[in-house]
C-alpha cells in the first residue's frame, strides 16, 4: 500500500531523509519513531504530498508521489485522513462545522452531511458536543474532533502527526483505544509518528526507528523491543550494569513462554544457584513479553544452557 525505496529528502544542502527504504501493509498500524529532528513527520508529510523529494520512490496506492499534481493531487489525498499534535481545528466554528468542513469542500449535500457527521462524533465518543467550540473541550476531545474530521471523506490511510504528544497519559490511553478501534473496525491503516515509546508498545505491530534521517531499526514491534540491539538500547536509553564475575546469560521470553516459571523450575530441577541481575517485563499490544539477565557459575554453563535451549527462552550469553 505504501512503498519507499532508497527516498532522499533535502532541505538546501541538508539531507534530511537519508536512504530510507519501507514498506507499509493495508490494514495494519505502524509507527514512525524517532526523536525531536530524526526526520520522522518529513516523512510522514512526504507519504501526503505536503513535502517533496529529491530521489529515491515514494509509492502510495501504486501511484508515485512526486507525479501527482493539481486536481489529482487534491483527489489522492481525500484517501489519507491526517491528525496533527495541536489538532488545528477552528475556534470559530462549532465541533459540527468542523467535523463538516471537508465535507462540505468536496459538495456533499446537507441531508448526507448532516447524517455522516452524526454518525462520526457517535464512532468518537462526542455526540452531545456537536453544538459546542473548540475552546469549550479538553484537549483529548479536541483530538477526538480532529479524528472525527480525518475520517469524514472516509480515507483508506490515517496519518497521526504527534498526536499523542500534547495529551496527558490517561487521555492517551483512551484516544490510541479509539485509534485501534477505527483501525480494526472500519479496516483503515494508521501510520503513526510518534517520539513516545509506549505509544508505540500499545497500538503498532510493526515500527521504523530514524535517527538523523537514518534507518536503525525496523521491524515487528515483539523484535525490536524483546530482543534489542545496542543502536536500539543507546535509543531506549537503557544500560545494564553486570557482574564481571560468573557468566551472564541475557534470556528473551517470547509471548508464548512469558508467563511460564521456566526460571524457577530450571533452579529446582538442576539444582543450580543464580542472580538475576537485570531485567523488565514489556507489554506490547495484548501480549506480554520479558527480558531477564542471570549470573551463574562457570561450572553451571553447560547444563543450565542446554535446559534453556529446550524451553522455548531465547539466550545469548551476554
Amino acid at each position: 500500500m505504501i512503498e519507499i525505496k532508497n527516498l532522499k529528502k533535502y532541505y538546501g544542502d541538508t539531507l534530511t531523509i537519508n536512504d530510507v527504504s519501507l514498506q507499509i501493509e493495508s490494514g495494519e498500524i505502524f509507527a514512525i519513531v524517532g526523536h525531536s529532528g530524526a526526520g520522522k513527520s518529513t516523512l510522514l508529510r512526504c507519504i501526503n504530498g505536503l513535502e517533496d523529494y529529491q530521489e529515491g520512490s515514494l509509492k502510495v496506492f501504486g501511484k508515485e508521489i512526486s507525479q501527482i499534481k493539481g486536481d489529482e493531487l487534491r483527489r489522492f489525498r481525500k484517501d489519507i485522513g491526517m491528525i496533527f499534535q495541536h489538532f488545528a481545528l477552528m475556534n470559530r466554528k462549532t465541533v459540527f462545522e468542523n467535523v463538516a468542513t471537508p465535507l462540505r469542500f468536496w459538495g456533499f449535500d446537507g441531508a448526507y452531511i448532516n447524517k455522516k457527521v452524526n454518525e462520526l462524533l457517535s464512532l468518537v465518543g462526542l455526540e452531545n458536543k456537536l453544538k459546542s467550540y473548540p475552546n469549550e473541550l479538553s484537549g483529548g476531545q479536541k483530538q477526538r474532533v480532529a479524528i472525527a474530521r480525518a475520517l469524514a471523506l472516509e480515507p483508506k490511510i490515517l496519518l497521526s502527526d504527534e498526536a499523542t504528544s500534547a495529551l496527558d497519559p490517561n487521555t492517551t490511553k483512551g484516544v490510541l483505544e479509539l485509534l485501534t478501534r477505527i483501525n480494526k473496525e472500519l479496516g483503515i491503516s494508521v501510520v503513526l509518528v510518534t517520539h513516545e515509546m509506549e505509544v508505540v508498545k500499545s497500538v503498532a505491530s510493526r515500527a521504523l526507528l530514524l535517527e538523523h534521517g537514518k534507518i536503525i531499526g525496523c521491524g515487528s514491534i515483539e523484535e525490536l523491543f524483546l530482543k534489542p540491539d545496542l543502536k536500539m538500547k543507546e535509543f531506549l536509553g537503557e544500560e545494564e550494569i553486570l557482574p564481571e564475575s560468573g557468566i551472564n546469560i541475557r534470556l528473551y521470553f517470547p509471548k508464548e513462554v512469558a508467563q511460564h516459571s521456566i526460571i524457577t523450575h530450571m533452579a529446582r530441577t538442576l539444582n543450580v544457584d543464580f542472580n538475576i541481575v537485570w531485567g523488565k517485563l514489556e507489554k506490547l499490544n495484548d501480549h506480554v513479553l520479558g527480558n531477564l539477565v542471570i549470573n551463574i557459575e562457570e561450572e553451571d554453563k553447560e547444563k543450565v544452557l542446554d535446559y534453556i535451549s529446550k524451553s522455548g527462552v531465547l539466550w545469548e550469553v551476554a
